[in-house]
């Protein structure tokens, strides 16, 4: 049931990947790392479908989560990816190439390869009040340099870097969200006496906000890469220090587990840099034209209820 409810998570932030991308695509410029960037968002009606649906991923990573560990959960996030090249091949026309196919299958078998040679287990620990604080105290202090260097240098720079403090929020806010299913498990009334539940509001909001701007300020292939490589490294290392999570590491399996993340992060870099994947999240012109034209194309055809899809030179 972890695996499917993750699964299920994943999914989900591949369809408010798509939806985030046609509220923000067309934002100026003078909006990075603004709160106006937030308000413009809100002012498109796709941007609040796309935030239902990532509620909706939310709950699902949540209940995923408390039956499972971080070193399970995480990693098979990085399918958002998969899910994403399959909706814009079946729900857009877009053409699946090559690059895609090596990608998707990279991707999978890396993820399989590591779940299997890891064997995640323990995870039961239940962390003391300083555990957290140096937990938090660390990811707070990585995320902000990711953050200052994100401030200068090129569009790929500062989107990796968006991207990598992102991250790195997300893999903290889902342990606290892996706490926090634990008390509502009980008494949900109870979430609201402890200091967990307002840390998980407050460093969601943070990442989600950093997401954005690692969307708006450069190529997905800088920050889709960052995001989906950094969460689940940073979601192994909390998940062995704070709950005691237990992988394999003895003789063989430690090589193994390396070789199968090596392997994901390959398959997600590569999906990273197709051209379908970046006219989701990219900002270059072309990649702009290409998801907005073939949005509107499906709009159109639904007013009109026929189903043609006008071709794009490259799709």
């Amino acid at each position: 049931m972890v695996y499917i409810l993750a699964l299920g998570a994943a999914f989900a932030n591949a369809l408010t990947s798509i939806f985030q991308r046609m509220a923000v695509e067309d934002a100026p410029a003078r909006t990075t790392l603004r709160l106006s960037l937030i308000t413009y968002a809100l002012r498109r009606g796709v941007w609040i479908a796309g935030f239902f649906v990532m509620i909706l991923a939310f709950i699902m990573q949540a209940i995923a989560l408390h039956f499972g560990r971080l070193t399970q959960v995480q990693p098979i996030l990085t399918t958002e990816l998969l899910f994403l090249v399959f909706l814009l091949g079946s729900s857009f026309g877009f053409r699946i190439g090559w690059r895609e196919w090596i990608g998707t299958a990279a991707v999978a078998g890396g993820l399989a390869g590591f779940l299997i040679f890891a064997s995640p287990g323990g995870g039961n620990v239940v962390p003391t009040t300083s555990e957290w604080l140096e937990v938090g105290l660390a990811c707070l202090f990585f995320a902000t340099v990711a953050v200052l260097l994100a401030l200068r240098g090129s569009r790929w720079r500062r989107a990796a870097m968006f991207g990598s403090a992102s991250a790195i929020g997300f893999a903290f806010t889902a342990s606290l969200t892996k706490v926090v299913s634990t008390y509502a498990a009980h008494d949900w009334v109870s979430i609201f006496r402890h200091w967990e539940t307002y840390a998980l509001a407050g460093c969601g909001a943070l990442s989600l906000f950093l997401a954005q701007n690692a969307f708006h300020a450069g190529p997905i292939a800088a920050s889709q890469s960052t995001l989906v490589m950094v969460d689940p490294l940073a979601s192994i290392l909390i998940g062995v220090s704070l709950f005691g999570d237990q992988l394999r590491t003895s003789g063989a399996w430690g090589p193994l587990e390396a070789i199968s993340l090596l392997v994901l992060f390959a398959g997600a870099f590569f999906l990273c840099r197709s051209p379908l994947v970046r006219g989701v999240k990219g900002v270059e012109r072309d990649d702009e034209e290409l998801l907005s034209l073939r949005w509107r194309a499906h709009r159109a055809a639904q007013d009109t209820g026929t189903a043609v899809i006008p071709p794009i030179a490259g799709g």
